[in-house]
């Protein structure tokens, strides 16, 4: 059997200490993966003159799965999104935001276990018509829904629910003030949702749905939604478990998949020891279930539940005085 080969992007701030831990926790588990280093980020600016260097694009393009610390795009200074290129390079159409609660956390609620299915390419964050006057006095962007597009994410989302044994899908949108464009993501949302009369179909306007999520997020099985919506409500999920340090991201295509941490760079903390490597930790257990190596996975899972819960060597922001060394350690005599 071939060995696996998986893009490696380390990242900028304390992305190399937590990739860094969550290889180690890979190789303790048995995965036997081989690991193809690349630069993007303001490392990749600073050794190659640019965010996102064509070698890097060209390593996830062969081994079409990558794991990815968090990455800096520089502010106001004309740079695009490193992750929006990312997402529009290698046709990364969903966007798959588990949160699942941890016994040992400071979150406010205990038995959260939602998935947020996000577009990853269209909507708001298309880029399309984004247009500043001469005078700096007005600004336009447009938003861009095609069927194709509502009708593979849906489908997605369903998908991932049947699989998972998951029962119920809520499509969220604003189709009643956005008419045209949430309205055909809602129209074919709702046209799918009889395909899988085994899964029940719901529907919410989405500012509804972030009060609902405060109030009584118990209610919230599998979320699919627009680009825009999506990025917010799957924030709001993360505050549910205990914040972004507790949430993962997998960017999925039709034959590529990239596995993330979706909080910031944090360069305030980058090499002191003080990271909480968890989310690229649960990124990673997203890369193994893709990978169909469940087992292994589990077996992560599990680790990561004890130490949290035991509150054994856990990281400041866990309520423990341990640093990512030792954290990471705790995951490791577990394994």
């Amino acid at each position: 059997m071939t060995q696996q080969r998986i893009t490696v992007i380390r990242g900028d701030g304390i992305g190399p200490d937590i990739i860094d831990a969550t290889t180690k926790i890979l190789d303790k588990v048995g995965c036997d993966f081989a690991y193809d280093y690349a630069d993007a980020g303001l490392m990749a600016l600073e050794n190659h003159g640019e965010l996102l260097p064509q070698d890097t694009l060209d390593l996830i393009a062969k081994n079409k799965v990558a794991l990815k610390g968090p990455l800096t795009t520089p502010v106001g200074e004309g740079f695009t999104s490193i992750n929006v290129s990312l997402r529009k390079q290698f046709k990364l159409y969903a966007n798959v935001r588990p949160v699942l609660s941890f016994k040992g956390t400071k979150a406010r609620y205990e038995d959260i276990d939602i998935i947020t299915v996000r577009e990853n390419t269209q909507g708001m964050y298309s880029g399309l018509g984004q247009v500043v006057s001469e005078d700096g006095n007005e600004a336009e962007a447009l938003s861009k829904i095609t069927r194709e597009g509502a009708e593979e994410i849906v489908t997605f989302a369903y998908e991932l629910a049947r699989r998972e044994g998951r029962k119920k899908v809520t499509a969220v949108h604003k189709a009643n003030i956005l008419k045209s464009t949430s309205g055909l993501f809602l129209k074919v949302a709702r046209e799918v949702g009889e395909r899988y009369p085994d899964i029940e179909s719901s529907e919410m306007i989405v500012d509804n749905t972030c009060m609902q999520l405060v109030m009584n997020p118990h209610q919230f099985d599998v979320i699919v939604t627009t680009n825009l919506f999506g990025d917010i409500l799957s924030d709001l999920c993360a505050g549910l478990v205990g914040g972004l340090g507790m949430a993962p991201g997998a960017n999925i295509g039709k034959d590529c998949a990239i596995f993330e941490a979706v909080h910031g760079s944090a360069p305030d903390i980058a090499g002191k020891n003080l990271a909480n490597p968890t989310s690229v930790i649960l990124a990673a257990i997203q890369m193994l279930e893709y990978l169909n190596m469940g087992d292994k996975a589990e077996k992560i899972r599990s680790a990561l539940k004890d130490v949290i819960e035991s509150g054994d060597r856990t990281t400041r922001d866990l309520g423990g005085e341990a640093g990512t060394t030792e954290f990471t350690q705790a995951m490791l005599d577990r394994l």
